[in-house]
This record gives C-alpha cells, structure tokens and sequence, in this order.
C-alpha cells in the first residue's frame, strides 16, 4: 500500500526512491510487525481473557501443565494481525506471489480458529473433528496447489491462465518448465521433473503436512514460535536470491519472478513472531493456539514451493518433521501392537516428541532452548546448501 502511495510522489522527493528496495520494505515490515504485537499484546490478551478462552489441558499430559489451565489461547490472532497488516502496508500488492501466501496463511488461520472456538465453549481438548478439519486443510491445499503448478511456472497470471488452458487441451499430460522440478540440495543442477500432477501432489502434501507439523510442535511455551522464525527468516532469503536473476543463477536455483517480494511477508512473519514470543516466554501470558500454528505452518509450506525448496524446507524444520513422526509412530506401533497383542504399547513415554523428553526428567525450559538450538543448526545446513554442490 505504502509502494503505492510513494509512486506519486517520488519524482519530487528522491529519497523515496528507497522504498523500491524490497530489503529496505523488509526490514520496515519486520518492525512494524513487532511494534504492532507488542503495543496490541496487552489488550488482545485482556480481551481474550475477559472472553475466557482459557486453555483446556489434556489430563493425561505432564501434571506441571495442569497449571496452565485456564491460560488465554488464541493467541495466534495477534501473530496475523501483525502479519497481515505488516505485509499490506509494506509489500508490493500486484505481487501475485504475496497474495497467494497472505490468502493460505489466513484460510488455515480461519480452520484453526473454529478449532480453538469449539475448545474453549465445549472445554474439549479434541476441539473440531479430525475429517472435518482435515477436510478443509485439504481444500485450501488443493487449491493453492494447483494454482501454484502454474504460477511458478509463468511470469503473469494471464501466462498462469494460457498454461492452464493448454494443460487441459492437452489432456492433462503436458509437462512443467524445468523451474518446478524437485530440487535436490547440495547437488549441483540436479532435480527431478514431477510434472503437472506430481507438482500439485507434493505441494499439497507440503502445506498441509507443514501445517500440522508447526501445529503438533506447538505443546510448551515458545516451542514453536521461535523455530517458526528461524525458518520463516532463512525462506526469506531464499525467496530473495530466487526472485533476483543475477543471484538465482550465480547460485543455480530456480528463477522465480516476483518471489523475491516474499522477502517481505517473511519479515512481517519474523517480525510478528517475536513479538509473540514477548508474550509466550515461559511462563507463557497467552498460547498461540491452531488459529496461530495452523497458519504459520501453512505459509512457511507455501513459501518453500513457491521458491522450490521443500526438501530445504524439510531440513531446516527438522524439529517440526520430529514431532510429526513420534506422533505417527506412536499411534501405529499402538494400534499394531493392540491387534496382535490385545494391549497397546508405545514407542515413547508419550507424544508428541517434547512431553517425551519431559517425561524423562528435562524441564520445559531445557526442551524449548535444546530444540531452538537444533534448529538453529538445522537451518545453517538448509542456508549452506546454496554454495555446498
């Protein structure tokens, strides 16, 4: 918005010119997200409060959680608040690219909010049904997927259409530009071809899989926000080298036109998460909640395809893929071992990953830093990826 305003006057004020600077919009967007959640901090937390939408704690969880109990949730609402209004004021609004994000980031936002709604009226723990949210995870994924096959693949959206036109006059077997491969880190110009159909597949599965990744994490005081920065920052600087064709070819990644305003959602998103973790430090004044985790899990899967490095993706948030698969091993070995032996067993004290370490004995604070650590050093392999071939 703030790029639209400035056209009009930068003939007479030559100092504007300095808004054409996605890295300059970036950094602005960083801090105005972190301004806007600290000085929104309070009130949202009051008003959330004042609503009673108290945390509702499993029973079978660690007992030095009981006292989290009744703890405001929802707290995500602020995170997109600062996102959005950060990214509007900053970013470049004819970027196809920001909007795409914005509209998936607060589609999962709106799932994960009607969740948390029925948890804290119904005091249910279990929140909406597994098929009914799964349902519209799905169709928010399923859209941005294929409208992703064929934006990454074309400069404008008119060249998105014509691409999609000839998809279907084709009979749905025309291939992708070499652009939307499947690139393979730390091998040089190696990548595989997924096609039209392969595309849409792993990008649903990315979005939708990260979403509730980041949603699993989210289980202690600012386990999940922070490697969700960590993540969101080092995305950001690869949207910016493969939105710029000097950088994107000196370090052989794919050439996205336009991706590289990305930079500045990512910003916002670092941005509003800090301020977040201003609120959420141990001991936590407000819970971020699926409105929050949902929908930055769905943005960072969104980013990552868009600047294609989903198996980066899949690196860098290692902690995210952890918690993920102690969950779904969890629930197999149990139900395997029930079938075959009438008594369900379990892999880990208890799931997912973090209430398993602190089953074992480490305190919440010692998880959450430990964690934060990993994926610091997750993140420098994903970044080293970009010389490393």
């Amino acid at each position: 918005m703030l790029l639209w305003l400035v056209q009009f006057f930068k003939q007479d004020l030559g100092l504007l010119r300095v808004f054409g600077f996605i890295t300059f919009r970036a950094v602005f967007a960083t801090m105005t997200a972190i301004s806007i959640g600290l000085f929104a901090g309070p009130a949202v937390i009051r008003m959330l409060t004042r609503l009673k939408v108290g945390q509702a704690v499993r029973t079978d969880g660690p007992k030095t959680h009981l006292i989290k109990s009744g703890t405001p949730t929802m707290g995500g609402v602020l995170v997109l608040i600062s996102i959005g209004v950060s990214t509007l004021l900053w970013a470049d609004l004819s970027n196809r690219f920001i909007w795409v994000v914005l509209i998936v980031t607060l589609g999962f936002g709106a799932v994960g909010w009607v969740d948390d709604y029925r948890k804290v009226v119904y005091q249910d723990p279990n929140g909406m049904r597994s098929r009914e949210k799964y349902f519209w995870q799905s169709l928010i994924g399923i859209v941005a997927a294929v409208y992703l096959a064929f934006s990454v693949s074309a400069p404008t959206n008119t060249k998105v259409w014509e691409l999609f036109v000839a998809w279907v006059q084709s009979g749905f077997s025309m291939d992708l530009p070499p652009k939307a491969d499947l690139i393979v880190p730390f091998f040089k110009a190696f990548s595989y071809p997924l096609g039209v159909w392969g595309f849409i597949g792993l990008t649903y599965c990315v979005i939708v899989g990260t979403s509730n990744a980041v949603n699993f994490t989210d289980g202690l005081d600012g386990l999940a926000i922070m490697p969700t920065i960590m993540v969101g920052s080092a995305l950001g600087l690869f949207a910016y080298l493969a939105g710029h064709v000097g950088y994107s070819k000196y370090l052989l990644i794919p050439h996205i036109p336009g991706a590289g305003e990305l930079l500045i959602f990512c910003g916002a998103m670092a941005g509003a998460g800090l301020a977040f973790l201003w609120f959420n430090a141990h001991p936590a004044q407000v819970f971020m909640g699926d409105v929050g985790a949902l929908a930055l899990g769905g943005a960072l899967g969104t980013v990552a395809v868009i600047v294609r490095q989903e198996i980066v993706l899949f690196i860098m948030g290692g902690i995210f893929v952890a918690e993920t698969v102690s969950v779904i091993l969890q629930v197999t070995y149990f139900k395997f071992t029930k079938k075959r032996y009438g008594t369900g067993k379990r892999l880990f004290l208890m799931a997912p990953l973090h209430h398993h370490f602190e089953q074992k004995g480490w305190k919440e604070t010692q998880v959450v830093v430990r964690f934060w650590i990993i994926t610091m050093l997750l993140v420098l392999v994903g970044l080293s990826s970009l010389k490393l071939r």
